[in-house]
């Protein structure tokens, strides 16, 4: 059994879930600048991020890019990843000792991007990294202290991407909380915001 090896900002090797080991075809490592200001976590990988080896494609991807865009974001200079970087079986929720095999390398990640602000994406992310219950739609758009891997930064709590899917009350709440991370880029890194509003 591999206990995991980080390179950089990749996980090379982990078998420490065997479930998830045994369900995934790739590890899926998140993706974006190795010094972003945005930082967005999901919680694990679904069936197309498994399949292409990247976190948030197929509908949950192109709504978290639209919504990107219409807060004048581009994917390309925010960094994306996940609680859980192996896709749990049937999409289900991750476990909590999945999440704390994973820990170490999100805490890493975080760490060595150093991001203005790390956005959770859900439930999941949200009450992993805050370490206790959230309700994501009322404590969206809050910006939270909370110690990740020794330091003290801020989150950003959001709804998932999917959740405006299934839920259209929920747009105006995701697009406004976007519009919120997009107030912690800098526009001397070279991630400003697209255009001049």
């Amino acid at each position: 059994m591999s206990d995991g090896v980080m390179d950089g900002l990749e996980v090379t090797a982990c078998e420490r879930c065997p479930t998830l080991v045994e369900c995934r075809s790739r590890i899926v490592n998140g993706v974006g600048p190795a010094d972003a200001d945005l930082l967005f976590v999901g919680e694990a990988p679904g069936q197309y991020e498994d399949e292409q080896g990247e976190p948030f494609v197929g509908r949950s991807g192109d709504v978290l890019d639209d919504g990107l865009r219409d807060a004048g974001l581009d994917r390309g200079d925010v960094r994306i990843s996940n609680c859980v970087r192996c896709r749990p079986p049937d999409n289900r929720d991750p476990t909590d000792e999945e999440l704390a095999n994973c820990r170490g390398y999100l805490e890493t990640e975080i760490d060595r991007i150093d991001p203005e602000v790390v956005v959770t994406l859900g439930k999941v992310p949200a009450e992993h990294l805050l370490e206790r219950d959230v309700g994501v739609t009322n404590e969206a758009g809050d910006v939270v202290e909370a110690e990740i891997g020794g330091e003290r930064r801020r989150v950003l709590v959001c709804v998932h991407p999917a959740a405006t899917l299934y839920d259209p009350s929920q747009r105006d709440t995701f697009a406004s909380t976007l519009e919120r991370a997009a107030e912690f880029t800098d526009e001397t890194s070279g991630q400003s915001r697209i255009g001049d509003f």
